[in-house]
Formats: C-alpha cells, sequence, structure tokens
C-alpha cells in the first residue's frame, strides 16, 4: 500500500513541476524580438483623456472610459460596451496581457467579459458578450454564467470562427470551443491577469487567479497547436449584463509583437521614414506658404535673403574682430605705461633737483675740540646723492629696455595680424611668421626682464657703507615697487594676449 502512495505521489510532483514550467514558459521568451506596440496598449495613468478619448481606441455602448481604468460593463441589467483598437496589426505573432476585475454583489454573475481579434471590428451592442456573431479570427471568453447548468461556470475558453457560424449560447460553447479551463475570476482580492500569445501557429493562454499581487504567479489555462489566425486584425474588449450583473473593468491591455531572433522590420523602418519624410516635407511647405502670406501682408518689412547676410559674420571676420579688438587693448596699455613712465621721469627729475639744491650747500664748521656737529634733520650728504643718482641711471636704463620689447612684441603682433588678413581663411599661414617660435623668444624676453628687475631691486636695496638713501623730500613719489609691478603686470597682460591668439 505505501509504495504505491508514493509512486502516485511522486508521478503528481512530476507532473505538477512539468504543468508549473510549462505555464511559465513564454514561447516568445527565447530566442525572440519583442517590441511594445503602443498603438495597440492602453494603462494607466491618463488611460483617458479630458475629452474622455482613449488614444488609438475607440469604445462605444455602455462603456465608460476614466484615467484608471475602463468599464467595458457596468454593474446594471442588460448592459453592453466594448473598445477597440482603430488600425489593424502589422504584425504576425503578438503576446498580449490584459489586467481586469469582475465583480459583483452575488454569488452568481453575469455575463461576463471577451477579448477578440478579429477582421473586423465588431459591433458595441452585440449579442455575443457586447459583440458581433460571426466573426472571422479568435474570441477568449471569461464566461461567468453558467446557461447549461453543467455548474461549470466560471470559465474561460478559446473559440475560433471563419466568418460563418453563430456562437451557441445554450452550450457555453462547449459544442465549438478550441480549448478551455474552469478558473474563477469574480471578487478576487487581486485585479485577475491573461496572458493570451500566439507565435508560430500555437496558442497559449496563461492565466493569473487574482489571489495574490505577484506579477508572475500564471498559471496554464490552455495551449494549442495549429492555429492559423488571420493576417492584419483588431484587438478588441467587449462585456455584457443580463438578468446578474457585474462591473467589468479593463485596467490594462499591453500589446508586444514577436519577431524571429535576427529578422530586421525593414518593411516598417522604410514606412516610418517614408511618412517621417512626408510629414517634413509638408511642414516645409506650410511654412513657406505662411513665409510667402507674412511678405505680401507687410511689404514693408519685407528684406531679401543676401539683405540678411549682414546679420551674420565669417569665420574670417570673426578672427579679425578678434584680433583687432586684442590689438586695441595692447595700443591703450602701452599708452598708459608711456603716460606713468612719463609720470614718473618727471619726478625723478623734480627729486634730483632738490637734492642739487641741497647739495650745494656748505656744511657747518666743526666745533671746538675736533668733533664735527651732526647734520641738521632733513639735511643730505654727498653718498646718499651718488647712491641716488647710480640707482637713476639704472632704473632708466630698465625702462629702455622694457620699451624695446614692447616696441618688439608690438612689431611681431602686426605682423602676426598681416598673415592673417593675408592668409585665404584667416589663419596663419606655413611660410608666415612662427607662432611658437615668438612665444619663445617672448619668453626669452621675459626671463631676461625679470633677471633685470631682480637685479635693480637688489642694486636698490643694497646699502652702501652706513649710508642709508633718503627719504623722498615730496609726498607724491612712486616707489620703485609699485613702478616694477606695474610693469611686470602689463608684460604679463601681452604674454597672456599672444597665448590666447
Amino acid at each position: 500500500m505505501l509504495p504505491t502512495f508514493c509512486k502516485s505521489l511522486a508521478i503528481f510532483c512530476i507532473l505538477a513541476c512539468q504543468t508549473h514550467a510549462t505555464g511559465n514558459l513564454s514561447p516568445g521568451a527565447i530566442g525572440v524580438h519583442r517590441r511594445f506596440e503602443y498603438k495597440y496598449s492602453f494603462k494607466p495613468p491618463y488611460l483617458a483623456q479630458k475629452d474622455g478619448t482613449v488614444p488609438f481606441w475607440e469604445y462605444g455602448g455602455n462603456a465608460i472610459a476614466s484615467s484608471e481604468s475602463v468599464r467595458v460593463a457596468p454593474s446594471l441589467r442588460s448592459q453592453k460596451g466594448a473598445i477597440w483598437t482603430k488600425s489593424q496589426t502589422n504584425f504576425d505573432w503578438w503576446d498580449v496581457e490584459i489586467v481586469f476585475r469582475v465583480t459583483g454583489r452575488g454569488r452568481i454573475g453575469a455575463d461576463g467579459l471577451a477579448l477578440w481579434y478579429t477582421t473586423e471590428k465588431g459591433d458595441y451592442n452585440g449579442p455575443v458578450f457586447g459583440s458581433s456573431d460571426r466573426w472571422n479570427g479568435l474570441a477568449i471568453f471569461f464566461d461567468s454564467f453558467d446557461n447549461d447548468n453543467k455548474h461549470n461556470n466560471p470559465y474561460i475558453s478559446a473559440v475560433l470562427n471563419d466568418g460563418t457560424k453563430m456562437y451557441d449560447h445554450a452550450n457555453d460553447g462547449t459544442t465549438q470551443l478550441l480549448s478551455g479551463c474552469l478558473r474563477d475570476f469574480r471578487n478576487k482580492p487581486f485585479p485577475t491577469r491573461a496572458r493570451i500569445e500566439y507565435y508560430n501557429n500555437v496558442l497559449t493562454v496563461l492565466i493569473h487567479n487574482g489571489m495574490t499581487n505577484s506579477n508572475d504567479d500564471y498559471e496554464l489555462c490552455l495551449r494549442a497547436d495549429g492555429v492559423n489566425l488571420p493576417k492584419n486584425g483588431y484587438f478588441g474588449v467587449s462585456a455584457a449584463t443580463g438578468g446578474l450583473a457585474d462591473d467589468h473593468d479593463v485596467f490594462h491591455f499591453l500589446t508586444t509583437s514577436l519577431h524571429a531572433a535576427g529578422q530586421v522590420q525593414d518593411t516598417q523602418k522604410v514606412e516610418n521614414q517614408e511618412k517621417l519624410t512626408q510629414e517634413y516635407k509638408e511642414y516645409q511647405d506650410k511654412l513657406e506658404k505662411q513665409k510667402q502670406e507674412y511678405k505680401k501682408d507687410h511689404p514693408d518689412e519685407h528684406k531679401d535673403d543676401e539683405d540678411w547676410e549682414e546679420f551674420y559674420e565669417s569665420e574670417n571676420q570673426r578672427e579679425l574682430r578678434q584680433i583687432w579688438q586684442g590689438q586695441s587693448q595692447i595700443a591703450e596699455h602701452l599708452r598708459e605705461l608711456s603716460r606713468k613712465v612719463d609720470e614718473i621721469i618727471g619726478r625723478q627729475e623734480t627729486t634730483l633737483s632738490l637734492v642739487s639744491r641741497n647739495a650745494g650747500q656748505a656744511p657747518p664748521p666743526p666745533a671746538a675740540g675736533g668733533v664735527q656737529q651732526p647734520l641738521p634733520v632733513g639735511a643730505v650728504s654727498r653718498s646718499d646723492v651718488d647712491l641716488l643718482l647710480t640707482n637713476q641711471n639704472m632704473l632708466l636704463s630698465s625702462i629702455r629696455e622694457i620699451r624695446q620689447l614692447v616696441g618688439d612684441i608690438n612689431v611681431r603682433t602686426d605682423n602676426i595680424q598681416t598673415n592673417q588678413k593675408n592668409a585665404p581663411t584667416a589663419q596663419i599661414q606655413s611660410s608666415g611668421y612662427d607662432v611658437q617660435t615668438l612665444i619663445a623668444e617672448m619668453r626669452d624676453g621675459m626671463n631676461q626682464v625679470k633677471q633685470g628687475i631682480s637685479h635693480v631691486g637688489q642694486r636698490l636695496g643694497a646699502p652702501q657703507g652706513a649710508a642709508q638713501v633718503a627719504n623722498c623730500p615730496t609726498g607724491n613719489c612712486v616707489g620703485v615697487t609699485l613702478f616694477l609691478s606695474v610693469t611686470v603686470v602689463q608684460l604679463l597682460l601681452v604674454f597672456i594676449y599672444n597665448i590666447f591668439k
């Protein structure tokens, strides 16, 4: 007895595992390219627009669209409604996931919900779950009312029709169904999910019973091989109520096209490209027409295309403008430097005259005892005068060198500007002045000027014997440090400008 029970249990476990694996295996999941088709789908939020329409879909009958769902049939007696895509499909294989809810007050509801794939759109008040009879294509029925009293409802069934057969309501379509399964989808704590896949003439229906909030708890409902559906069909959802009434709400309708691995949708790409090209051409024609109308209505404000060229500058003009602005800045700085040098020279000449005047006065005779009286406060000795004259000569020599260097920089800058103007693309020609050589020479000159300035500073700061440089006799003298700082800043500006060019 025990071995037989163990064998039965093992066989049951194997069958359950195979069923679960088959139920979760997607025919289009391995080696298949999947593409979401937004024109054949809808989902919240903003499912319906402000005007009540659903993008790319049409609905009618008693259907009501909101921002979160489409109530295909409300919980009132004898209500029918449907929603259909506006355009036919342009792909052969597809995968549709529908999330819906069927709720009612009673233990038994009616009539049910239907998902359609047909060559023509059905009615919105038809006899078959709210749509037309004698359809050509596939119908997946979620039948919640037991018409044949076999106690096998709610029932999910797939029915094929070629457009010539009438649906058998008395027997709930059992004489016409392709396959089906018994699943209760009414009054579940979570929305019910159904996934219908059609790939390589194999139809698979997976059901999520709505008992959990997980999106992966699908079970296999039916699988049929050798199913030949017409190409280029319409998707639709319909529902109906009878003496009993349920609310039939659809939250998601997501369509995915399936393509074999490596298959390129060249036709669709070409169609999209042609459509975009046509739209662009129409927009250009519309814009040109508006321009002509504006020119006609405003002849005084009309400008030819050639007149607009003066508002834009070319690359050559922009480079020449930048060179001219740089040259103007250099000339302004040189004028400022020359003015300051002249001011310094004038002050130095005034100082020399005062020093010479004080030096011409005889010192007071020594006092008795051979002790020389100290110089009065403010007097300048001869050694101080000699030191001041020596520093003055060195400063004048450094100023001459700086002026010579600035003149060389100005000449070389003029040569660069001339070469750029003669070049056809406002660029320095290979036969013109070498910019890298110019930068190296400027760097060497700057180093020499820095060395000379530091040497002058050392000479100025070094005391000779015990003599100290006298204070400036006037209050408006410019210090050597200030002068050298201004000179170095000016040279740095000239050097930065040349690097910028």
